[in-house]
């Protein structure tokens, strides 16, 4: 390509982004960038959503790719603040420390946050040591058995209302569930599968119970009281994230396995 024809090509790419931007309604920038920054929590404890790059430091993930996809659509700077539990990720949104979260849908945090339809689904599983009697997820809901889980993560919020009769044992982040189940002898570990299955190769003398005992709808949010306009584009946003094959691509260039594109949201 001569230099008249790159100059040219890259006017057009230029005048396309900035076209794009100034056909963005300002309503929706406003409401999801109020601070003219889009402040997108990332929960590095969710190692299928996100994780630190070894070599930059700095956070990739198929919730990374989405953040940088949006910001680019509604034309603002991307600042993306760094969480290790999905509790702290609710935290944050809840005094609107962030304006947009990746989180496992769930009835409790909606009195909080606006979501998207799902954008993954994920499995919940538990762990258990070899020796131990449990050989079924419907097992784990006795009287003495303690399920460690992180404090505040989805699994949290819905053993929380399912078992009536184990215990739970909190961790302070979901990546911590494994050596707190270790550390103080307790009987289950509950969390992401493929966090669970990485423990179980990391640490001898532990399996997985089979099949899964939850299934984890993630989605994309943004704090309650902030205008219509904003979470309307971003359950468009999301949608159509999923049917160009956006996450698909994410999920694959990051070499996730574990979680599935969710289905088209209504």
């Amino acid at each position: 390509m001569n230099r008249q024809l790159l100059i040219t090509a890259l006017t057009l790419a230029v005048t396309s982004i900035l076209c794009a931007c100034s056909a963005m309604p300002p309503e929706v920038r406003s409401d999801l960038a109020p601070r003219g920054t889009l402040r997108v929590a990332i929960n590095l404890g969710n190692p299928i959503l996100a994780n630190r790059d070894a070599a930059s430091g700095q956070p990739v993930g198929v919730s990374v790719d989405l953040a940088r996809e949006l910001a680019r659509r509604i034309g603002t700077p991307l600042e993306t603040v760094t969480y290790t539990s999905a509790g702290q990720v609710v935290e944050a949104v809840k005094a609107n420390q962030v304006d947009i979260a990746f989180v496992a849908i769930d009835p409790v945090r909606g009195a909080d946050m606006h979501y998207t339809a799902p954008y993954v689904v994920i499995e919940g599983a538990y762990l258990v040591r070899v020796t131990s009697p449990l050989q079924r997820n419907e097992e784990v809901d006795r009287s003495g058995v303690r399920v460690t889980v992180g404090a505040g993560s989805a699994y949290d919020l819905y053993l929380r209302r399912e078992l009536k009769q184990a215990t739970l044992v909190r961790a302070p982040t979901s990546p911590a569930v494994v050596d707190l189940f270790l550390a103080q002898n307790l009987d289950v570990a509950a969390g992401v599968k493929q966090q669970l299955e990485a423990d179980a190769r990391r640490v001898p003398g532990l399996r997985l119970l089979p099949g899964r005992f939850m299934v984890i709808n993630q989605a994309m949010a943004t704090p309650r009281g902030r205008g219509e306009a904003g979470i309307r584009y971003l359950r468009d946003f999301i949608e159509e994230m999923k049917s160009s094959g956006f996450v698909a691509q994410a999920l694959e260039r990051h070499g996730i396995q574990g979680a599935a594109v969710a289905p088209p949201g209504p």
